[in-house]
């Protein structure tokens, strides 16, 4: 019996508006299709595959909460004190607020839909063999297992257990492998984590053979980004000889990942690469991106809604000549805040740009950022951090003694907007955090260099894991 599905539609939901997307067919009224439609055409077979990206890059996900928001005020980034803050909740980690629930439940129903439509992408592919020729096959397998990895990683981060302790065998989130409706019980963590490197290495056994990379490449799943997710998984899971041989294929590959050219940095005050696009291995694209920059990050946000940090906070953390800050392209001062807003993902003039919309997902910085945590020999490892600072205009180099806690700033500095810097603190179990925001008592930094208790090493459990969503436990 032939099953109607909206293109793109799990049954358990939308996971994009497919109207507003000129590209897609118009077969059936509305954008509806036949299942068996769309999977006997390599256009549509196509399309489909560029839907889950553009799944990925709307605002459920990487577009926005996995990056420009949620978790960089659950790491405290910024400046959210004032009672009615728009992000309070999430600043004070109060996970039962209707809110910050709703939202959770938001991110959750959005990965979920994501990895459906991966596995059905793949069980579709396995019952109509030789629509699409062999390479373009292995090539559209290798980039579901991958999405299908990636997303399952990022919920294990946000909603699993603490995994650099014996918490890594508590019952942590579901791993689903099927493209149709079941119930999938929740496994343990280390259990997913299992799931996660297994299919990745069959990503990346299929994708392989072409290690080429292109502008184009940036935005799939390719042979080099899902090195670059193993060498990230890796380092979670705690096997830093596997994390470093990782990341050190990107490393011998820097080659198609240069880094950014500094007069576009310095020079270029209209159309300036603020995301270091040269260095990107993995973007999503979000088409409301810079309606979303000014909507989040806009100096004529009110005060109680904005996420900006104070200032004292980033004149301790950067250096003056450091592209990241001192040069007024990804912060700056506006007549209507006394505080500098963030930039980064403001739109430039030139809208043929290619990095235009892009949220960066993996990056070449982090690849050096893990091989300097992985690396055995002290003096090597502080080489890789050090590499990363020169390209960020930072001569003076850091000692080897100096390594742990610079690293962490350099996380700090080098993540705002990815969502990357909630991991590393839940991965390092950190009781302590650096504070960017007054106090409880609205007493602002005076150093930048306070810091905000997650608890002790027997309660932090209670911040760093965000429970899972009602929606999912009541549906069972």
């Amino acid at each position: 019996m032939k099953k109607m599905y909206r293109y793109l539609i799990a049954a358990i939901g939308i996971i994009t508006s497919l109207s507003a997307c000129s590209k897609f067919l118009d077969i059936q009224p509305e954008d509806q299709l036949l299942e068996d439609q769309v999977f006997t055409s390599a256009k549509n077979i196509k399309f489909y595959l560029n839907g889950i990206y553009v799944g990925l890059g709307g605002k459920e996900l990487y577009g926005e909460n996995l990056t420009l928001t949620v978790p960089d005020v659950l790491a405290h980034r910024y400046n959210v004190s004032v009672a009615d803050h728009a992000y309070i909740r999430y600043h004070s980690h109060t996970y039962t607020d209707g809110n910050v629930a709703n939202k959770m439940a938001e991110i959750w129903k959005g990965a979920y839909q994501s990895i459906f439509n991966a596995n059905r992408l793949m069980d579709n592919l396995e019952k109509s063999p030789g629509i699409i020729d062999v390479k373009t096959d292995s090539t559209y397998r290798g980039e579901a297992l991958a999405i299908r990895a990636m997303v399952h990683f990022d919920i294990l981060r946000l909603f699993g257990p603490m995994y650099n302790s014996a918490d890594s065998t508590l019952e942590s989130v579901p791993y689903c492998t099927q493209g149709f409706i079941t119930i999938n019980p929740f496994l343990p963590a280390n259990e997913v984590m299992s799931h996660i490197m297994a299919d990745l290495s069959k990503a990346e056994s299929l994708l392989f053979k072409d290690r080429s990379f292109s502008q184009e490449k940036r935005y799939k799943f390719n042979y080099y980004s899902v090195k670059a997710l193993q060498a990230r998984v890796n380092l979670y899971r705690g096997n830093k000889a596997e994390a470093l041989a990782c990341a050190k294929v990107l490393i011998d590959n820097g080659a198609k990942f240069p880094w950014v050219n500094r007069d576009n940095i310095l020079s270029d005050k209209v159309n300036p690469d603020k995301i270091f696009s040269t260095e990107v291995i993995l973007g999503v694209n979000n088409a409301d991106l810079a309606k979303r920059q000014q909507e989040i990050f806009g100096a004529q946000v009110p005060d109680k809604n904005i996420l900006a940090p104070l200032d004292i906070y980033l004149t301790n953390l950067y250096a003056l000549d450091d592209f990241r800050f001192g040069n007024d392209q990804l912060w700056g001062k506006s007549a209507t805040k006394a505080y500098k807003t963030f930039l980064k993902y403001t739109d430039v003039d030139d809208k043929t740009k290619p990095f235009r919309n892009t949220v960066p997902l993996l990056k070449l910085s982090e690849m050096y950022y893990i091989a300097a945590e992985c690396e055995p020999d002290p003096n090597t490892a502080v080489g890789y951090l050090n590499l990363v600072r020169y390209n960020r205009n930072l001569a003076a180099p850091v000692a080897a003694s100096q390594l742990t806690a610079e690293l962490q700033k350099e996380y700090i500095r080098e993540f705002f907007g990815e969502g990357q810097l909630w991991y590393f603190y839940k991965r390092k179990n950190a009781i302590t955090i650096p504070r960017g925001t007054a106090n409880a008592t609205s007493i602002p930094p005076t150093t930048g260099n306070e810091t905000y208790s997650m608890g002790t090493a027997a309660t932090i459990r209670i911040k760093y894991v965000v429970p899972i969503p009602d929606v999912e436990k009541n549906n069972r």
